[in-house]
């Protein structure tokens, strides 16, 4: 008899209310055919959730009454909510790939935030992180991008005393993510159990299916267990966060400074809400290993609102690493806001927004994440996409160009000033001083008429 997948029950405890998010397709099914197995044993209130999209019409519909069926047979309570997905992704301007992400994430949300769950459960598993992985590692992930799909999305923190292990009070888990899809499959058969097919996992337009479809299987010519290893890969990259999380956290109060120093001791910090500063004195920063010093460096930015990319980070780096009277840049302008200055003694990091009531300074306008904002000639929506853990995030800035300003293209290599840009789209001169460009976290990631490289966690679209 072939088993039944290994189901993790570490975060399952006993009177847990588990909403099991079931789309009918193989991996879904299996995870509440598994739970309804273990839920008698471990104590479990189960209750099945359907999002029903708006696509694929009849099948569709088709495919909410097999999980219906299925829910009742099985004994849980099924509720299915109805989104218009093509709606959502006209008005969002994102593919319907991504507008329905976000919906059914926004619906499980809403279902732990109205107490009608203790958790959620999706099946995600080990393939679908091998796939996270590779695509993330395809964009130019940091590590925390390699970390993948996470086993568990706290979205309400337990504030009782308890060890480690001590689930959240609301939360996403993925008790599957260490289960290979083909294992599911072949329970699901071995006990007679059908499910449904979704004939859009087979479209190659999306770049998941491509990796899915044609770059594992080529990988796995070379490395037969190259899933395995993503997800390992994936695993260690959690605790490698995890630990520098803490370490950083140790590190940092005595290595960044807030403000600049000023005569007689002591340091001036601006109130300004659009203005912050952090210097870190060279000496000290040399004497890190690279690994550590790029670390700071990064979170020292984060402290002044800034996202620092590769290439901007291994400009500090350059500059921290540099002796005293060495050559090189002294200054470096590394976004319109966001700049560094070697002084004889410190690296600083500066941020500055245009103050409004500096009669000079170029239109901005700011941009809530979610929130929409009008302005130079556009409307600009941000909606929150992906495993985003707050339900906001800090604005962005709707703005007009700035010296210094560099942008990354979508699949291109490195940020490009805007002033090339604007070369090789044979822009006017006089248009180009009000074109709208978006800035967040110290980087643009967006500008008319042109694809740039965006976030993963928000969607920036224009009407």
């Amino acid at each position: 008899m072939t088993p039944a997948p290994q189901l993790d029950r570490s975060r399952l405890r006993a009177g847990m209310r588990v909403a099991v998010a079931v789309s009918g397709g193989a991996d879904s099914v299996a995870l509440l055919r598994t739970l309804a197995l273990a839920a008698p044993e471990i104590g479990l209130v189960l209750s099945v959730a359907h999002v029903h999209h708006g696509l694929r019409g009849a099948e569709a519909d088709a495919d909410a009454q097999f999980v219906a069926e299925l829910a009742e047979r099985l004994g849980p309570a099924f509720a299915v909510h109805r989104v218009d997905t093509p709606a959502a992704a006209r008005e969002r301007k994102q593919t319907h790939e991504e507008a329905a992400r976000a919906l059914r994430y926004a619906w499980f949300r809403s279902l732990l935030a109205e107490g009608k769950a203790d958790v959620v459960a999706t099946a995600h598993t080990l393939d679908d992180q091998a796939e996270t992985v590779l695509h993330r590692l395809l964009r130019g992930a940091w590590t925390e991008g390699l970390s993948g799909i996470h086993p568990v999305i706290a979205c309400e923190p337990d504030q009782r005393a308890g060890s480690p292990g001590t689930p959240a009070r609301s939360a996403i888990l993925r008790p599957f993510l260490g289960v290979r899809r083909a294992e599911i499959e072949a329970w699901l058969r071995a006990i007679g159990q059908p499910w449904r097919e979704d004939a859009t996992n087979a479209d190659l337009a999306f770049t998941r299916n491509k990796i899915r479809h044609e770059l594992l299987p080529q990988l796995a010519e070379f490395n037969p267990r190259i899933a395995e290893q993503l997800a390992h890969m994936a695993e260690i990259a959690r605790d490698e966060e995890s630990w520098w999380e803490a370490e950083l956290e140790r590190l940092l109060p005595a290595l960044v400074l807030p403000g600049k120093p000023v005569r007689g001791g002591g340091r001036a910090v601006s109130t300004h809400p659009g203005e912050g500063s952090v210097g870190m004195e060279l000496e000290r920063l040399r004497g890190l290993a690279p690994a550590v010093r790029r670390r700071v460096l990064r979170a020292a930015a984060q402290q002044i609102g800034a996202a620092l990319n590769f290439e901007q980070t291994e400009r500090l780096m350059a500059m921290a690493a540099a002796e005293p009277d060495a050559a090189g840049a002294r200054k470096q302008q590394l976004t319109a806001e966001f700049r560094a200055e070697r002084t004889a003694r410190e690296l600083r990091l500066a941020r500055e927004t245009a103050r409004a009531d500096k009669s000079a300074a170029p239109e901005c306008y700011e941009l809530l994440i979610p929130g929409e904002v009008t302005g130079l000639g556009v409307t600009l929506r941000a909606y929150l996409t992906g495993d985003s853990r707050d339900g906001t995030l800090p604005p962005a800035i709707l703005r007009t160009p700035r010296a210094g300003d560099r942008v990354q293209l979508r699949h291109s290599r490195g940020a490009k000033p805007l002033k090339e840009i604007f070369e090789r789209m044979n822009a006017d001169p006089e248009a180009r001083k009000t074109w709208p460009v978006l800035e967040w976290q110290g980087r643009i990631v967006w500008m008319r008429g042109v694809a740039v490289e965006g976030p993963e966690c928000v969607s920036f679209v224009v009407d």
